[in-house]
């Protein structure tokens, strides 16, 4: 492992293999790898640079960075930047390349967090060193963040910071960090390339629950009329077979009726099937729609039994539910409805949706930056289907933008892999989008 003293040498994406090599894989349950070693690492990189920066924690193994860097203009509101230093665990033997090696090989970045997020990581701290190695200041007090534990709900991490340093965002106004500001590109239907940067100005609540129940054990030739099991399998079948009403936000129809203009069609979005054949007209950009026009739930852990011959006394199940603006209470009634009298359950988080402001001249600012790289860039608002530490972050009163910058690659290389198999992503998209990131942090 190089020291951080070299960091100053690397570009965003080196440093972003340089940090791929820690392995901080969070498997939850409060464990978790290599934490310390990467805050540690950055933290050294920071005072090699001149920053007083701060290594916090719960524990010395669950260690985030904080730091605050003063502003031009001290009474302009202060922005925070934060970026996640763990991963989800890998499958090795899925893996075509080591997971944990950092390699940089045909124009990509190989790894596990090389989108999900050292690029971000890293792309922030080389802000940081070419801010100290040119002696720039940018105009308001940035305070950065690089946290521990997103993956598993932010209890060692960003929750953490919240409740105990609270003192550490006064100020701060805003916020960016996981997802938006990456390219997406499409062909318009006159083959003219489109280049598409979503800015997220929210996402979609987290409502995670199990249900659980008990009935007669015994042996599994003689089936019981109260199988625990069964009754949970019931259950979760008719949470994972309704079907939730299609409801579009004011950000979302923006975001489809957007980039469905720029491809050369008119969208009639005042119809269920008029949103539909947009949202089939988007290719991967309908993707992100088709995850933000309806609330999910899907069970994701059951547990039960522990002999095949034997039937279980008690079982369970987890659900990931996630909701959208406007209907957190409507969507507990529903599940309330779904799961009925046969079982017990009980939420084992609840986080509400997270909205920022739009229009405003922060996303004006976020818009700016990457036109500076991309003139041609579209950049519509949307929503995150999934859930960032923005959640923990917003309970201080903070509106939490999803801006990790990363253009494109002009040999139409494009990131993948996340949470999966050979994890990956392009050098050029992450130098390019730590430029944006740059241009956007000194001057906003």
């Amino acid at each position: 492992m190089s020291h951080p003293s070299t960091a100053s040498r690397l570009s965003a994406a080196e440093l972003c293999a340089r940090l791929i090599r820690f392995d901080t894989s969070n498997y939850g349950d409060g464990r978790s790898a290599g934490e310390h070693d990467i805050a540690s690492w950055i933290h050294s990189a920071l005072k090699h640079a001149g920053y007083a920066a701060q290594i916090v924690g719960p524990e010395p193994a669950r260690a985030s960075v904080v730091l605050r860097v003063p502003g031009e203009d001290r009474t302009l509101p202060a922005l925070l930047v934060h970026a996640h230093t763990d991963v989800v665990p890998v499958e090795p033997s899925q893996w075509s390349v080591p997971a944990f090696a950092g390699h940089i090989a045909d124009g990509y970045v190989w790894g596990r967090g090389a989108t999900d997020m050292k690029d971000m990581v890293a792309s922030v701290l080389r802000t940081l060193l070419n801010w100290a190695e040119n002696d720039i200041r940018p105009q308001r007090d940035i305070v950065v963040a690089f946290v521990a534990d997103e993956e598993s709900g932010g209890e060692h991490g960003a929750t953490w910071l919240v409740r105990n340093m609270p003192e550490f965002f006064t100020g701060v106004e805003v916020a960016i960090g996981e997802s938006g500001g990456d390219a997406t590109e499409l062909v318009s239907n006159d083959g003219t390339p489109l280049r598409v940067y979503p800015i997220a100005t929210g996402e979609r609540g987290t409502l995670q629950l199990r249900i659980h129940a008990r009935g007669t054990g015994g042996h599994g030739s003689r089936p019981q009329a109260d199988q625990a099991l069964t009754r949970v399998i019931d259950t979760c079948q008719r949470i994972n077979a309704y079907r939730w009403p299609l409801r579009l936000t004011d950000t979302v129809r923006e975001y489809i009726a957007t980039i469905d203009h720029a491809l050369g069609n008119e969208p009639r979005l005042d119809t269920d099937a008029g949103i539909a054949a947009s949202i089939r007209r988007l290719g991967p950009a309908g993707e992100v729609a088709e995850a933000i026009t309806r609330c999910t739930a899907t069970t994701t852990v059951l547990n039960a039994g522990v002999k095949v011959n034997v039937i279980p006394a008690s079982a369970e199940a987890q659900l990931d539910v996630r909701c959208l603006p406007g209907t957190e209470d409507e969507v507990v009634a529903t599940l309330v409805h779904l799961i009925g009298d046969d079982v017990e359950w009980e939420f084992l988080s609840r986080c509400s949706p997270v909205t920022a402001p739009y229009p405003s001249h922060w996303f004006d600012a976020m818009r700016a930056a990457i036109l500076t790289q991309d003139p041609a860039a579209i950049t519509p608002p949307v929503w995150l289907g999934g859930g960032t530490d923005a959640k923990a972050f917003s309970e201080l009163g903070i509106a939490c933008y999803g801006f990790a910058p990363l253009t494109t690659d002009r040999a139409g290389r494009h990131p993948g892999g996340a949470h999966g198999a050979d994890e990956r992503n392009p050098v050029e998209a992450i130098d390019g989008g730590q430029r944006v990131l740059e241009q956007f942090l000194t001057h906003v």
